[in-house]
């Protein structure tokens, strides 16, 4: 096709594959497709979709026309949209000199992209945007057509190994241009300094453009990482947008709100509010959004390490180091680490208290260790010990400092509120417990801390200098300022920069946390003991199985219900498991914070290790008051996990219980008034019956009485009226209500027939073995607990 016919379809192809931006037209769903269910559909798509595929050859082919497509600011993440409308142009260089305004009958700003940029910005957003997919089958997001492509993108465009493949060229010989520098169509004010691009700088530097290959196509590397993170991370409030730019930014921006009130004759108070509710967007990250920026921190990781040694003669560097190696130096302070600090920040806040935060907490994990990623293998060693911290890390964890320490405050909050008898909650705690006991890296954290709190020595050079963020100044291969040598400097840099001038940090290794870290500690020992117990009960449980039990339901079944948990349905293979989780994870806890064995054996103490008379859970924290026992905030959030509870019992008469799902209504109603009648009819004989001394009174003493049970209700405060109900000797018929004693009924009448035994013969024979049974019970176990019945 020509290239004014390609020109027409193209925004129809981009928009038919990966969806429209409203999430009404699905597109070809790269999100659900997987090799494993469509294997055709998968292969065609990625071979499609590949950098080298048709779909790209038909971007560079329209690239090297300079063709332009509008994409709706509208649809845009929040602070940035709400910018572009207040026309205040965001820090990133990805949006100058392309906002326009709509021509006439228009609605709406947009952003005029070249065909590169407009298929990048619908595939990066099409992970957003396209969340109600219609799924019929589970769904692997790591297996999915989408991910795969986003690996193989970031593979292709930030290499590890050697430079940017030149994408294919129509012309024998050629180039694909760069994105020349346009006239603004719209007058913005600015952030502060002007931003210029990796490509246009080197260029500027170079005696002619087809000199260096790499400085023409290193745009799309810089193109592809800036549009993934701008629609990725950039998602956060308005309060944390204007948190995170410099007081010049602050100072521009509300010197244009007035200037723009005044001129509309508008109330500035007005305009905030409508700027609050355009910044503060509904932004909720999916299990699969995670993944995928997980997937984006690892290779950066990668792609950061395969740096190549500096030389040692820095003039010498400034004329051999490659677009793309400096492209690496500051790939993750430049655009990762601002934006991705408010993402976590947000999922730590806002992610609900289940196991899916698994997903957050790894791409945490992965960010806080990039030793993981680097190019050298750690040493073979028969051991398995634990690799110690390299000391090159130290200045990367001191210009991440924050992300380490406020980061992990965040996740002790979230561990305190969550079940930790369950395997996963268990599991999360001991990923954590176990990455930052790491040799080393709990002493390096120190130091960084230690760093930030050294006082600022007022010296000359440094009187009025600001504590700059690493997104302003330009781009990152702009003048570069003389290396800054003090790291007490850069560490405060780095915080304030984040967190703002009047941020008042918390030690990670303070009291404060450190009291946190005994309450955790605590916690976990209230877990261990919990999953004993469950472990226990479920032991006793199928010890009390026995045969007799199917003719008469057991005091548990009448008194009162265990409090389980996921432990109950998994087994006990995952008892033992979240035991060695948290055995490990209160081991790590003690190395890192250095806790001693006699705060061990106090924490221990204040656990309330000692079981009661029975053997079960203690009862919640309470306080004594004259009004009884009241919960503390400590046993609230003990019942709320079921990590203890009140031992309640009924202690009414039994007949009138409710009628429980394992009995059949109309027979326990017909057997109430059969057992009332021959109660009224023969209760003087049984009074007589069970006073008697001998060998049949202590039979229907055990049969026909619960003492224990009838002291407790003539003594107790809330039955008003004693004499209204008949507490001596009685008959209860409630058991064969049960399904249970109905089906072994039947059973044995079944097993009768058999055997040619009639149904009088079936009766005499059931009766007979109940007797022997009350004999055999009466005459060795008087001193039991007599049953309810």
């Amino acid at each position: 096709f020509s290239l004014k016919e390609l020109h027409g379809i193209f925004p129809w192809l981009v928009e038919s594959i990966f969806g429209s931006l409203d999430g009404i037209i699905v597109g070809w769903n790269l999100r659900c497709l997987q090799g494993r269910t469509n294997p055709n559909e998968y292969s065609v798509a990625l071979d499609f979709l590949d950098p080298s595929g048709p779909m790209m050859k038909l971007v560079y082919k329209l690239q090297a026309e300079e063709y332009r497509y509008d994409f709706p600011v509208s649809y845009l993440p929040g602070p940035v949209k709400a910018s572009i409308q207040e026309q205040v142009l965001p820090e990133c260089s990805l949006y100058h000199n392309k906002v326009q305004f709509p021509s006439s009958g228009g609605l709406g700003l947009n952003l005029a992209l070249n065909p590169f940029e407009y298929y990048m910005f619908y595939f990066a957003i099409s992970l957003i945007t396209q969340k109600n997919s219609p799924v019929t089958h589970h769904v692997s997001p790591s297996n999915s057509a989408y991910f795969i492509l986003v690996d193989t993108y970031l593979k292709c465009f930030l290499p590890t190994e050697g430079s940017v493949l030149p994408p294919p060229s129509s012309n024998p010989g050629g180039a694909i241009p760069s994105p020349t520098p346009r006239s603004p169509a719209v007058p913005f004010s600015s952030y502060g300094m002007h931003h210029t691009s990796l490509l246009k700088r080197h260029i500027a530097h170079q005696p002619s453009v087809n000199a260096d290959p790499a400085s023409q196509e290193i745009w799309r590397s810089e193109t592809l990482l800036q549009i993934f993170v701008e629609m990725w991370l950039h998602h956060y409030s308005l309060e944390m947008y204007q948190k995170m730019q410099s007081p010049h930014v602050k100072l521009e921006v509300l010197h244009y709100r007035l200037s723009i009130s005044s001129k509309h004759h508008g109330s500035p108070a007005q305009s905030s509010y409508q700027a609050l509710h355009a910044y503060q967007e509904s932004f909720k990250p999916t299990e699969e959004h995670v993944l995928v920026v997980r997937l984006l921190v690892k290779h950066l990781h990668a792609f950061s390490n395969s740096l190549k040694p500096e030389p040692l003669s820095p003039s010498a560097h400034s004329h051999t180091a490659s677009p793309l190696e400096e492209f690496k130096r500051v790939v993750i302070p430049r655009f990762v680490q601002e934006k991705l600090y408010i993402f976590l920040q947000h999922c730590f806040g806002h992610w609900p208290l289940d196991a899916s935060f698994r997903a957050v907490l790894e791409m945490w994990l992965s960010y806080l260790q990039p030793w993981r990623y680097a190019p050298e293998k750690p040493p073979q060693s028969t051991e398995p010990l634990p690799r110690s911290v390299s000391e090159k890390w130290a200045a990367f964890i001191q210009e991440n400092l924050l992300m380490y320490t406020k980061l992990f405050v965040g996740f002790l909050n979230r561990a305190l509120r969550t079940d930790l008898v369950s395997p996963k909650n268990a599991l999360m705690v001991f990923r954590v417990a176990k990455v930052f006991a790491q040799p080393n890296l709990a002493e390096m954290i120190l130091k960084g801390e230690q760093l930030f709190l050294e006082p600022e020595l007022v010296i000359p050079h440094r009187q009025h200098r600001l504590f700059m963020s690493p997104t302003l100044g330009g781009s990152f291969l702009s003048s570069r300022s003389p290396a800054v040598t003090d790291a007490s400097f850069k560490v405060k840099s780095h915080v304030y920069s984040l967190e703002g001038q009047d941020f008042q940090y918390k030690q990670m290794f303070g009291a404060e946390v450190r009291n946190l870290v005994l309450k955790l500690a605590q916690l976990i020992c209230q877990a261990q003991q919990t999953a004993k117990s469950i472990s226990d009960h479920s032991a006793e449980t199928m010890a009390s199985q026995s045969f007799f039990s199917w003719f008469r339901f057991t005091p548990s079944e009448v008194n009162g219900s265990y409090t389980g948990n996921d432990l109950d349905e998994i087994g006990q293979d995952s008892i033992k498991k979240t035991d060695e989780y948290l055995e490990k994870a209160l081991e790590y806890l003690c190395q890192i914070f250095k806790l001693s064995e006699a705060q061990l054996t106090q924490m221990m103490m204040k656990c309330g290790t000692a079981q009661d008379e029975n053997g079960k859970k203690q009862l919640p924290d309470c306080i004594a008051s004259e009004n009884g026992l009241i919960l503390t905030p400590l046993g609230r959030y003990q019942i709320i996990n079921g990590l203890r509870r009140f031992e309640l019992q009924y202690q009414g008469d039994t007949e009138l219980q409710p009628i429980r799902s394992y009995e059949n209504a109309a027979l326990v109603r017909l057997l109430f008034r059969l057992s009332s009648v021959l109660n009224e009819r023969f209760a003087d004989q049984m009074e007589v019956l069970c006073s008697r001394d001998d060998f049949v009174g202590r039979l229907c003493r055990y049969h026909l009485t619960n003492p224990q049970l009838v002291q407790k209700i003539r003594y107790s405060p809330v039955v008003r009226d004693r004499t209204s109900q008949n507490w001596g000797p009685r008959i209860s018929l409630r058991f064969l209500a049960s399904y249970r004693t109905l089906m072994s009924l039947v059973m044995i009448y079944f097993l009768a027939s058999w055997f040619y035994v009639g149904p009088v013969g079936c009766t005499f024979i059931i009766l007979i073995g109940y007797f022997l049974y009350a004999v055999i019970m009466t005459f060795f176990f008087e001193g039991w607990k007599p049953h309810e019945h």
